[in-house]
């Protein structure tokens, strides 16, 4: 099963992802490029997104990139560092790297940017890579 596959058969099954608004990019081997649009929906009291959107982003991010290396994989572990206000209308991008591929486990930065092409979140993920897609 290619990448594309396995990212088009996670999105169809995943109404977070697509509460978000995510829009699929690119899918390689490894790598994932998403977008989404921040609404109104999503920002707290002081009308700034909500720490939790950014992070949901990043770890669908995580997810399909992830995946797209061929095995069931699950985040174990995950942190964010939040370093630019994220506002309603702010169109985000995020990007996957892969930092380590190994047996059973794979190691991913994920960097959210702006329209503007601020960092405004930096994520780094480990997942336990389990079965192969079939």
């Amino acid at each position: 099963m290619s990448p594309q596959d396995i990212v088009k058969r996670m999105y169809e099954q995943d109404a977070f992802s697509q509460w978000l608004g995510i829009r699929i990019v690119r899918i390689d081997t490894g790598n994932c490029w998403l977008e989404m649009t921040v609404r109104p929906e999503m920002c707290n009291g002081f009308h700034i997104a909500h720490g939790g959107i950014t992070y949901s982003f990043a770890d669908s991010v995580l997810a399909f990139a992830s995946n797209s290396l061929g095995h069931h994989a699950v985040s174990i572990e995950t942190s964010i560092s939040h370093t630019k206000a994220v506002y309603t209308n702010d169109q985000l991008t995020g990007k996957s790297e892969l930092l380590k591929d190994g047996r059973t486990l794979a190691i991913f930065q994920i960097t959210i940017t702006n329209q503007k092409e601020e960092t405004v979140a930096l994520f780094k993920g480990t997942v336990l890579k389990r079965e192969l897609w079939k």
